[in-house]
């Protein structure tokens, strides 16, 4: 026989093995009766966790929609949408204006954050050497985990003086908020945006290098392109977070229930008068403040369904 090949086991030797995998009864046992139990038993944790999830919006937008569906009934919703003054005082509770200001706000920070975040993400994920990166990506990082009430301090010491040599007012106004969301929205942006150019396959990158192209040729007319889904989610998820921000847009804009009449001219927002009316509003007054909060909801939804969609298009190739 050859040197290196074993026999075939004999039958005595064959049974010992298949005795060996057996349990008392005779039966093959793989898994054990406890192993079973506690699969069971983190299935029905995570379930329990993933329905408190779900019933923890569910609540919130039933107990929002209880309190605020009133003011639609009273006011009605044409006057409560489209009303043109917020005035409590005479009934007055149209929140136009601040539905303006909080897209003239929300526009104005996407539109100053959203290059600065896009071309950290290109840097960090194409251009950057490790050790550079090393540092970089946690000092944006960081970013995110500021509390909002410094952002405001800042603007409110720091940029506002700034502000108001260059409009000649107060210094409070949309500029002023723009530049403390731009900040805000960074790291959010910055970061689904390198984690949707580090999907793209290394082949791309190498295909578009052996054609000839240049590094910046590469990522403006490949990567970019490419990962645009990605980037346009990431965009859209900094929108929810400017369009939802309260405490540092409350320091810095100025809190003037009026249309926007100019960059250095105080305005308010669905969520900073939310905040500065509700600890003396009552009856109908509280009630639409409620309502705002409504729209705030149906609009952070919107946003989450576009980002689910522009996903779906993505997985599909659309």
């Amino acid at each position: 026989m050859a040197e290196g090949l074993r026999p075939d086991p004999m039958p005595e030797e064959r049974e010992a093995t298949a005795l060996s995998v057996r349990g008392d009864a005779g039966t093959l046992k793989l898994v054990s009766k406890a192993t079973y139990f506690k699969e069971a038993a983190l299935k029905n944790l995570f379930l329990a966790c993933a329905f408190m999830a779900v019933a923890a919006v569910a609540l919130i937008f039933v107990f929002v929609g209880y309190r605020g569906w009133p003011v639609f009934t009273e006011v009605g919703a044409s006057n409560f949408l489209f009303g043109r003054e917020w005035l409590p005082t005479q009934d007055l509770f149209g929140i136009l204006p601040l539905f303006v200001g909080s897209i003239v706000v929300t526009i104005g920070a996407l539109l100053l954050g959203t290059p600065l975040a896009v071309g950290a993400a290109v840097f960090l994920s194409e251009i950057a050497p490790p050790k550079v990166r090393s540092v970089v990506r946690p000092a944006i990082e960081l970013l995110a985990g500021v509390p909002s009430v410094v952002y405001g301090f800042f603007g409110l010491l720091i940029l506002r003086p700034i502000v108001a040599d260059l409009t000649g007012g107060l210094g409070f106004g949309p500029l002023t908020a723009w530049i403390i969301l731009a900040i805000m929205i960074v790291p959010t942006i910055a970061t689904l945006t390198e984690d949707a150019l580090q999907s793209i396959p290394n082949g791309i990158r190498e295909a578009s290098y052996a054609m000839g192209a240049t590094t910046w040729q590469t990522i403006s007319r490949v990567l970019l392109p490419a990962a645009k889904i990605g980037i346009v989610d990431a965009i859209i998820l900094g929108m929810g977070r400017a369009i939802g921000e309260t405490m540092a847009v409350l320091m810095v804009v100025g809190n003037a229930p009026g249309f926007f009449r100019g960059m250095g001219k105080p305005l308010s927002t669905l969520t900073s008068q939310i905040v500065m009316d509700m600890p003396y509003a009552s009856g109908l007054h509280r009630t639409a403040l409620f309502g705002m909060a409504i729209i705030l909801f149906l609009v952070s939804m919107g946003l989450v369904l576009t980002v689910r969609l522009l996903s779906r298009f993505k997985e599909e190739g659309l």
